[in-house]
């Protein structure tokens, strides 16, 4: 009697859609808001998405350290680096935790040198030639990811890529780019805005608001 042939389950790299799971956070968090913000960058926008918000949440922020782990080891490959450093201030919660699970040594960049002590501007061992990647929570122009690599590599460390939860699509990728930092991003906020469009949550002025800004 012929055996019947049996079907192998396919594994998936994920048990579910992180894109959406990362919508329903930012949802429930109220890290989307509108209005007229000043961004770190300087620029102003009609939009503004804080995701200081989602420590505050355990269950949340229990997904984005599980997305950024993915991204470190898939996207970039733990062995392409040494170090782990955050971006001040959003970037320094996920930065430090991912490092812990990826057991790699955790740096944080000071926006300024501090007037006291060593006057460093990395806080953390930064031994010269060592390889470190940069994380924050979102990118729009690069200005503050870039910063932070201009710092890092001033006390000999080598930068080469940068992770981030969200790419606003404003110039930040581009902008790494001339400098040799290669931009690893999540999602972007089209694809967010567009989730978030279809779920109710945005209205279509504030769609198309988010697609202007993205524009100019």
């Amino acid at each position: 009697m012929a055996s019947r042939s049996k079907k192998r389950k396919v594994k998936r790299p994920y048990s579910r859609d992180l894109e959406a799971e990362l919508c329903r956070i930012l949802i429930k968090t109220g890290a989307t808001k509108f209005g007229l913000f000043k961004l770190s960058s300087g620029k102003l926008s009609p939009y503004y998405v804080d995701l200081r918000m989602i420590p505050g949440d355990p269950k949340g922020l229990r997904t984005v350290i599980q997305i950024f782990e993915r991204m470190a080891r898939s996207g970039v490959g733990i062995s392409r680096f040494d170090r782990i450093a955050g971006v001040p201030t959003a970037g320094v919660p996920y930065a430090s935790i991912l490092a812990y699970q990826l057991s790699k040594p955790f740096l944080y960049v000071r926006r300024e040198a501090k007037p006291h002590g060593g006057e460093r501007r990395v806080e953390g061992q930064l031994l010269p030639g060592e390889r470190v990647m940069i994380v924050d929570d979102l990118i729009t122009t690069g200005k503050n990811t870039l910063q932070a690599a201009e710092a890092v590599r001033a006390e000999g460390g080598q930068v080469q890529h940068a992770l981030v939860l969200i790419d606003r699509q404003e110039g930040g990728e581009s902008a790494l780019a001339q400098v040799g930092l290669k931009l690893h991003a999540f999602t972007t906020i089209s694809k967010i805005a567009r989730r978030l469009r279809q779920s109710g949550v945005v209205e279509d002025e504030q769609y198309e608001a988010i697609l202007a800004q993205i524009a100019r």
